[in-house]
């Protein structure tokens, strides 16, 4: 797609939406409407290109297209909707100057829905409110209306009405961002300023940056300077994504585009990092560093592989740069990474691209949150169990809160109340979005709410909740490390943190547990929850018998009493020195404790 340059006919914008509200399938529409994409290649959610977003019918990466209507470039970014990866929308806001928000007819405005129009909203971004799915019988589109007036201020009386399934509507959107969505700025005269907002790493061509030309002009064979890291590259490719990755003569001020830097040392290129040709340029902005919230330990499961998970995580962080990570011993489980997620999707997934990806069999230990501990000498950030100090030099612990916003219809609010209460929630307020929906603020500990209780969220509103949630504050609370015994010695990898409240009830659920995953063995295998010295609960795994009376037919009861002595003694030395096979559903049942 060849286009004479004119910065007054570009438009860059993203398409946010809450999860599942159809941002993926309007973008599939508007490349099938532009003919950006042939009839014959066309497949539902085409954007969202790995396995595991097709499998799972969600977007964890933005993808950056170049769509032509009539005679405007347009910039089309997708984003993800699920609350975890937030980030990936913050970034990819910056390259836009508009957002499509993208709300279902049915549903309504949902947690997520609010949270990303946010961003927008302060991004400084122009929005244009989409209600789609209007083809369903039970959608309600002045409802609707309403709901995004009412919760997120912004008007929509020309909101556009669409169905991204049918295509009705999708050339009055497209209209829409011709006329509502500002022309970028910038001059490309300058030196250049371009934004990397996202990268990849390709084994041919090294790593591979997405930018935004704020200033200037970019071109293959310039030289030019990554501000962060001061590494100064030559640029072997530059062009766009239609949607499959095109070559061109330059990216100029106000466009979008990839950028081929032929360096192979995926630290050099950093996400927010600006790439300029002058010496005295300032460095634009870029985004705040993201926080991890949940911690896990990852094993491979042969030892040989310890290099490689290495290698697949450092190429995995270069376009997730949420994802950190330090290397962790575990006696149970040997030489792993104790690595840094949002959440636990944000877990499930990493975890998934690294066994599919780079062909890792890996194990992962129940996660855990950053805890701030006080002793007399120091404060430690503890982010796994195994760094506890000794109870009898802790003079306080602080466990992060989040600030958790739940939209519901009102006929639940008793469920949810109930439910957050239990998982130690603090009620903070509660509003009347509409007759429909009720916004409730409560104040979480993180701990809990990486337990399940999203699942039991959609539970007790039979799938009506939308979830929301941000960091708050560390406030102090009264925690204990439960420690899971087998056959007499602690498995350091299925330790867990909890509250000292809810120490015996999740002991008592959680040896029940383990005693249904736990294979049998040659030996009696007794599982114990212990907090410091002292046994919360135990469940015994009955060892495997061999009949080694089959073969006496009668005979001298003595020689019986010797057969089954002898095997006594067998089992009672293999109870010392043998070693309890943990299979990998162990470590993942602490996360699934029904309370």
């Amino acid at each position: 797609m060849t286009q004479k340059y004119s910065r007054s006919h570009i438009r860059n914008f993203a398409i946010i939406a809450h999860i599942d509200h159809g941002k993926s399938t309007i973008s599939d529409r508007i490349l099938e409407y532009t003919g950006t994409v042939d009839a014959r290649d066309m497949q539902s959610q085409l954007l969202d290109s790995m396995d595991i977003e097709q499998e799972r019918g969600i977007t964890i990466k933005s993808q950056a297209v170049r769509v032509k209507y009539e005679d405007f470039q347009f910039n089309l970014i997708d984003t993800p909707g699920h609350v975890d990866f937030t980030y990936e929308v913050s970034r990819s806001l910056a390259a836009c100057e508009g957002a499509v928000l993208v709300v279902d007819a049915t549903q309504g405005v949902e947690a997520q829905t609010v949270a990303n129009a946010a961003l927008a909203i302060n991004a400084g971004l122009e929005i244009v409110p989409v209600i789609n799915k209007i083809d369903l019988p039970s959608a309600e589109p002045e409802r609707v209306r309403a709901e995004i007036e009412d919760a997120i201020a912004i008007p929509a009386d020309n909101a556009i009405l669409c169905s991204a399934k049918t295509g009705e509507g999708v050339k009055d959107l497209l209209e829409a961002i011709v006329y509502d969505v500002p022309e970028p700025k910038g001059n490309v005269d300058d030196d250049l300023k371009a934004l990397i907002f996202d990268s990849y790493f390709d084994p041919y061509r090294g790593v591979v940056a997405l930018v935004r030309i704020v200033e200037g002009q970019l071109k293959a064979k310039d030289t030019v300077t990554f501000m962060a890291t001061g590494k100064v590259a030559g640029i072997e490719e530059v062009g766009f994504k239609c949607p499959n990755e095109t070559s061109c003569e330059s990216l100029n001020a106000g466009e979008v585009g990839y950028v081929v830097t032929g360096l192979k040392d995926v630290s050099e290129v950093k996400v927010g990092d600006t790439i300029t040709s002058g010496q005295d340029t300032e460095p634009l902005p870029g985004y705040r560093d993201v926080k991890p919230m949940v911690f896990t330990g990852i094993f491979p499961i042969e030892s040989d592989q310890y290099e490689p998970l290495k290698d697949a995580l450092d190429k995995l962080s270069l376009n997730d740069p949420a994802l950190v990570w330090e290397p962790e011993t575990s006696i149970a489980l040997g030489f792993g990474f104790r690595v840094g997620f949002l959440g636990l999707l944000h877990m499930e997934v990493v975890k998934e691209r690294l066994e599919r990806e780079f062909n890792l069999n890996l194990i992962a230990t129940a996660p855990s949150v950053e805890y701030k501990v006080y002793t007399a000498k120091d404060v430690l950030t503890i982010r796994s169990p195994q760094e506890m100090p000794e109870p009898s030099d802790i003079q306080k612990i602080e466990e992060p809160y989040l600030a958790a916003k739940i939209l519901i219809p009102p006929d639940y609010v008793g469920s949810v109340m109930d439910l957050t209460v239990a998982r130690r929630g603090e009620f903070k307020t509660m509003n009347y979005i509409s007759k429909t929906t009720v916004e409730m603020l409560w104040q979480i500990p993180l701990s809990e709410l990486i337990l399940d209780y999203f699942d039991k969220l959609k539970s007790v509103t039979r799938g009506f909740a939308s979830l929301d949630y941000e960091f708050d504050e560390y406030k102090e609370s009264n925690l204990v490390k439960l420690d899971i015994l087998l056959a007499g010695k602690p498995v350091d990898a299925l330790s867990i943190i909890v509250h000292k409240d809810k120490a015996y009830d999740r002991g008592r659920v959680l040896t029940a547990k383990l005693k249904e995953i736990i294979p049998r063995q040659l030996f009696e295998v007794p599982i114990q929850a212990a907090v410091g010295g002292r046994v919360l609960s135990r469940q015994t795994v009955k060892a495997k018998r061999k009949d080694v009376l089959a073969k006496c037919y009668g005979g001298d009861v003595s020689r019986k009493r010797k057969l089954l002595e002898k095997q006594k003694e067998g089992k009672k030395k293999m109870k010392a020195i043998g070693d309890v096979d943990v299979p990998q559903e162990a470590f993942m049942a602490i996360l699934k404790v029904d309370e």
